[in-house]
C-alpha cells in the first residue's frame, strides 16, 4: 500500500435496482476494516462508498416499481445507507451518482477525453447485458449468455466510442511499474492476459433510454452508466478542483476494493480514463471473491440470498464481521455456512477471546481490589508471552499491508492462544493462596496482553474491543497504534477497574 500519510479507500459504488446482500456488506466490511486500522496507525484516511443509480437496469426497476426512477433511487439509496451503519462501518462520505457534485465531474472528465482525442461519434452494434450493464464480444458468449450467466441482447445504436484499443501498451507499462496495481496476484495474470491480447473501442453512451447524465453538447446520448459510475471516486474528492485540498491530499486513490465481477472495470477501463484525463490511477485495486450458501450458489431464483441485515439481528455484529473476515482467505470465494459461523463464535471469540477476558479480569477484581496490579518483577514466562503480544503490531501491519484480513486475525489469535495456555500454565488461582506477588505480575501480564490484543481487533471488532478496553480503563488517546510494543503506554497499577462483562456471549444452535 501506499508510503504517504494519506490513505484514500473506496467500495464500489452500488447499483440501486435491488436490496443489499451479503456482497454489498462484505465489501464494505473490508474497506471498513482497512479504514479503520489506518487511523489507528495515524494515517489521514479518507473512505468512501455510496450508490451508482444511472443506467437502464436502474430505469427498468423503477418501471417495474411504478415509480419514477429518481423516487426509486431516493427509497433505495437509503436501504444502502442503513446497511453501512448496521455493519458498524465507519464512511466518511456517502456518495450518490444523482447528486449536482457528481453530474458536474462527470460532465468534466468527458469532456477531458474528448480534449484528448480518445472520443468519437460512431455506431455501436453488438451484445449488451443489462443486468450487467456491459458490453460483450461475440467470443465472450457462453451458452448465448454473458459469462456471469445474465442475458444480453443485440444493440445497434448511435454511440460514441473510448478509444480503447489505443491503450494496450500504456496500461500494461502501468501494471508494469506497479506491481500491486491489481491485487491478488491471480488476478492482476488475468487482467495482463486479457489487455495483452488486445482491446476493442469501448460504447460510453447509450440512446435507447434517458435515466442518465447527458453527452455536453450532443443530449440525445446519457453516458454510459460504467463511465458514470467510476468517476464518483473523483467527484466525492471535489473534481475538477483539481487544486481542492480533498483531491490534493487523497488522490490517487491508495485502494479500490471491489468484487472480481467489476475487476476489468476498475483494473482497465478506469485507470485508461484517468491517463486519457491527465490524471494519475490508483495505485492499488484488490479483487476479493464471491461467497455461497452452504455449498449452493446465491441467487434469488434459490432463493438463497444472504440479508446481512438478518446475520447481524441472529448473530451479533462483531460475531458477523470477524467471521466474514477470518472464515475465507481475503481474495478467495468462501461458503458461508451456520455450522461455520457458530463454531467460529463460540469457538474463537466465546470461549478462547472472551473466556481469556473475563477470567483475567474476574480474577483481578477479586485479587486486586479492582484495580490493575503492580507486577514488580517479570519472571521469563512474562516476558515471552508480553515478547508475541509486542510482536503482535508489525505482523498485523504486514498482513495488511498484503489485504490479508485473515492473516492478521490468523496472527492475533495465536496470541489468545499464548495467552490462554499461559493462564492455566500459571495458574493463577493457585497463586491467590499461595504467592500474592507472583499473582500480580501473572495478572498484570495478563492484562497487558489483553491490552494489546484489544487494540488490534478494534478494526475487525470495534464494539467489543472498545469494550474490552473500557474494562481496562485504557483512554482514548491510548487505544491508538502508538500505545502497543515494549515503549508504549503500559497499564499503570492502580488504576480502578469497572466490574468485568462477559464480551461474548455464547450463540446458541437455534441462532442457526
Amino acid at each position: 500500500m501506499a508510503a504517504r500519510d494519506a490513505f484514500y479507500v473506496t467500495s464500489p459504488i452500488y447499483y440501486v435496482n435491488d436490496s443489499p446482500h451479503i456482497g454489498h456488506a462484505y465489501t464494505t466490511l473490508a474497506c471498513d476494516v482497512v479504514a479503520r486500522f489506518m487511523r489507528l496507525d495515524g494515517r489521514r484516511v479518507r473512505f468512501l462508498t455510496g450508490t451508482d443509480e444511472h443506467g437502464q437496469k436502474v430505469e427498468k426497476a423503477a418501471r417495474e416499481a411504478g415509480m419514477e426512477p429518481k423516487a426509486f433511487t431516493d427509497e433505495v439509496s437509503q436501504r444502502f445507507r442503513r446497511m453501512v451503519e448496521v455493519m458498524g462501518t465507519s464512511p466518511d462520505d456517502f456518495i450518490r451518482t444523482t447528486e449536482e457534485r457528481h453530474i458536474r465531474a462527470v460532465t468534466a472528465l468527458w469532456r477531458k477525453l474528448v480534449e484528448a482525442g480518445d472520443v468519437y461519434l460512431g455506431t455501436y452494434a453488438g451484445w449488451y447485458s443489462v443486468r450487467d450493464e456491459a458490453f460483450y464480444a461475440e467470443s465472450e458468449l457462453v451458452d448465448g449468455k454473458a459469462p456471469t450467466g445474465a442475458p444480453v441482447e443485440w444493440v445497434e445504436e448511435p454511440s460514441y466510442f473510448f478509444r480503447l484499443s489505443a491503450w494496450r501498451d500504456r496500461l500494461l507499462a502501468y501494471y508494469e511499474r506497479n506491481p500491486r496495481a491489481i491485487l491478488p496476484p491471480s488476478r492482476r495474470n488475468e487482467v495482463v492476459s486479457f489487455v495483452k491480447a488486445g482491446l476493442q473501442d469501448l460504447s460510453v453512451s447509450r440512446t435507447s433510454f434517458r435515466w442518465g447524465i447527458p453527452v455536453p453538447g450532443d443530449p440525445d446520448h446519457v453516458i454510459y452508466v460504467w463511465l458514470d459510475a467510476l468517476t464518483n471516486y473523483l467527484s466525492a474528492l471535489g473534481y475538477p478542483d483539481t487544486e481542492s485540498e480533498l483531491f490534493t491530499t487523497f488522490w490517487p486513490a491508495s485502494l479500490h476494493m471491489v468484487g472480481k465481477d467489476i475487476l476489468r472495470f476498475h483494473a482497465v477501463y478506469w485507470p485508461a480514463f484517468l491517463m486519457s484525463a491527465g490524471l494519475e490511477p490508483p495505485q492499488c485495486v484488490f479483487a476479493h471473491g464471491w461467497w455461497t450458501n452452504e455449498g449452493q450458489k446465491i441467487s434469488k431464483s434459490l432463493g438463497n440470498v444472504i440479508d446481512p441485515f438478518d446475520l447481524v439481528a441472529r448473530y451479533g455484529l462483531d460475531q458477523v464481521r470477524y467471521f466474514l473476515l477470518r472464515e475465507v482467505p481475503f481474495g478467495q470465494d468462501g461458503d458461508f455456512s451456520r455450522a461455520a459461523m457458530l463454531k467460529r463464535a463460540n469457538h474463537d471469540l466465546a470461549n478462547d477471546y472472551g473466556n481469556l477476558v473475563q477470567r483475567v479480569l474476574t480474577m483481578v477484581q477479586r485479587n486486586c481490589a479492582g484495580r490493575i496490579p503492580d507486577p514488580g518483577g517479570l519472571a521469563a514466562e512474562d516476558d515471552e508471552l508480553l515478547a508475541a503480544a509486542h510482536a503482535l503490531l508489525p505482523a498485523v501491519r504486514a498482513a495488511m499491508e498484503e489485504v490479508a484480513f485473515h492473516r492478521a486475525l490468523e496472527a492475533i489469535f495465536e496470541v489468545v492462544g499464548k495467552a490462554n495456555r499461559y493462564v492455566d500454565a500459571q495458574a493463577p488461582w493457585v497463586l491467590a493462596k499461595r504467592d500474592p506477588v507472583r499473582l500480580k505480575a501473572v495478572l498484570w501480564t495478563a492484562c497487558e496482553t489483553i491490552r494489546h490484543l484489544a487494540t488490534l481487533t478494534q478494526p475487525f471488532m470495534p464494539d467489543a474491543s472498545a469494550r474490552i478496553l473500557d474494562q481496562l480503563a485504557v483512554s482514548e488517546p491510548a487505544r491508538r497504534f502508538p500505545s502497543l510494543g515494549p515503549d508504549g503506554a503500559r497499564l499503570v497499577p492502580g488504576t480502578p477497574l469497572p466490574p468485568p462483562v462477559p464480551v461474548f456471549p455464547r450463540l446458541q444452535e437455534s441462532a442457526a
